[in-house]
């Protein structure tokens, strides 16, 4: 009986890395999709460069914490982080699932290479089985020529016993023995060319059988690779898909957390609203004055002129307001150093992708934000007298306003707010130049910044057409 050649197989690890492959990318499937329902509403990026779309991001954050920089620092974080995370979402699917399809590319591969393997090696079973069976003919062959090869030289030449091939021969005529050894040596003949035959198809058997060796070896080599291609795609998935989880972990803490807030957050907007219009009411009420005593002032002056030239009995002209350009106050920039914006002014949209705290679609912004660190030191923008000073309970934390009076018929205050530190004091005059504070982050603030705002004839307008 033919025994079978043990087949080759596998290493355990190839067969072993490609079951339960499928089930394994369930739960990242399941994953993208929840993902896909919380980032529906996240802020589409447009811009093609990783650089850019973080760049976006970050600017969409710092809008969003500008929004509430008088409400609470922490608030104001989280939203900006909400931002954030909602942004990079789309980007962490895309990431997951372009690894995904890495892994499925992987297992495909491994998975060919393991069929391969397969064919190959039966192949090889039936070369082994071909050659064994080849080795026993070839053996039976060689034993007959070589009994047929003893019987011819003992007889001289011509087998006596030719029963050998035919039965017996007893009672034959000479012919039919001469007939019988002729046919013997032809058998002999014949053996000799099968004999050749099969040696040929041995040697062919042997190097196909070393060709399939060398093959299956080659596809092992192979798929060891492919394993090792396979492993990294799905660790890289799965890192992928833990970045997923966590955005969409964060962006869900984040947004109940400030859904949570968002009643107090309101109601501190509404105090803060309140706060702030009662300092606009004051600034706009101071400049009033300011102007009124000027104007009266101009006027007492005109009267006088009018008077001396009535005497001097020359023609007298009619008295005109005089209102020159803002210009003329020649205010400075409150740092030494060229101090960045990080926010200007005017009106905010809500940002996207956070939650619209006003309930009017936007806010106003009502000065311009440095990005001083903390400790800069802070200079008046011109000359005036302060009239607010330290802390203060309007989420502008250490804070400075100034009083420029006049100029020209317009009048001016200019304000300075989350200063670490004051040094001044209500009352003080100060000159254009003069140290007034050290930049910050009191009050409502997330961060070191300075906030800037100048009030022209009792308004709030845009520092930068002023500087």
């Amino acid at each position: 009986m033919v025994r079978r050649p043990r087949r080759q197989s596998l290493r355990p690890s190839l067969r072993a890395r490609l079951v339960g492959r499928r089930s394994r990318m369930i739960s990242a499937t399941l994953a993208l999709v929840l993902a896909g329902t919380m980032g529906a509403s996240a802020p589409v990026a447009f811009a093609d460069d990783l650089e850019d779309q973080q760049a976006a991001l970050k600017d969409q954050a710092a809008q969003v914490q500008d929004s509430l920089e008088f409400v609470d620092g922490r608030i104001a974080k989280a939203a900006a982080d909400l931002v954030v995370y909602q942004g990079q979402l789309p980007g962490a699917q895309k990431a997951l699932v372009d690894a995904q399809g890495r892994v499925a590319g992987a297992v495909q591969e491994v998975e060919a290479l393991a069929a391969r393997v397969d064919l190959a090696q039966q192949n090889k079973a039936k070369i082994t089985q071909q050659l064994e069976s080849d080795k026993q003919k070839i053996s039976s062959t060689k034993k007959l020529i070589g009994q047929i090869a003893t019987q011819a030289y003992m007889s001289g030449g011509v087998p006596s016993n030719l029963s050998l091939f035919f039965g017996s021969n007893q009672g034959a005529s000479l012919t039919d023995t001469i007939d019988l050894a002729d046919q013997a040596l032809r058998s002999q003949n014949s053996a000799m060319d099968k004999l050749t035959q099969q040696s040929a198809t041995n040697v062919n058997a042997q190097a196909r059988l070393a060709a399939v060796e060398a093959e299956i070896t080659d596809l092992k080599a192979k798929a060891d690779a492919a394993l090792a291609r396979e492993k990294a795609a799905r660790d890289e998935a799965e890192a992928k898909k833990a970045a997923v989880d966590k955005l969409i972990a964060d962006t869900t803490r984040l947004d109940a957390q400030l859904q949570a807030a968002k009643p107090g957050i309101q109601k501190r907007l509404a105090q803060v609203k309140a706060q702030q219009d009662a300092v606009a009411a004051e600034i706009a009420e101071r400049d009033r004055k300011l102007r009124e005593a000027w104007e009266a002032e101009q006027r007492r002056i005109a009267a006088a002129a009018a008077a001396a030239a009535r005497a001097r009995g020359q023609a007298v002209q009619p008295y005109v307001p005089v209102q020159g350009p803002p210009s003329a106050f020649g205010l400075r920039h409150p740092f030494n150093a060229n101090i960045p914006i990080t926010s200007g002014f005017g009106w905010r949209a809500t940002p996207p992708g956070t939650i619209d705290f006003y309930g009017t679609g936007g806010y106003m912004h009502t000065g311009i934000d440095f990005g001083a660190t903390c400790g800069t030191p802070v200079y008046a923008a011109a000359a005036g007298t302060v009239f607010s000073a330290g802390w203060g309970d309007d989420g502008g934390g250490n804070r400075v306003k100034i009083s420029h009076g006049v100029v020209q018929g317009n009048s001016l205050t200019t304000i300075y707010y989350h200063n670490t530190s004051v040094t001044v004091s209500v009352g003080q005059h100060v000159n254009q130049g003069q140290l007034i504070a050290y930049s910050g982050t009191t009050g409502n603030s997330s961060g070191c910044h300075a906030h800037f705002e100048t009030w022209l004839n009792g308004r709030a307008v845009d520092p930068m057409t002023l500087l």
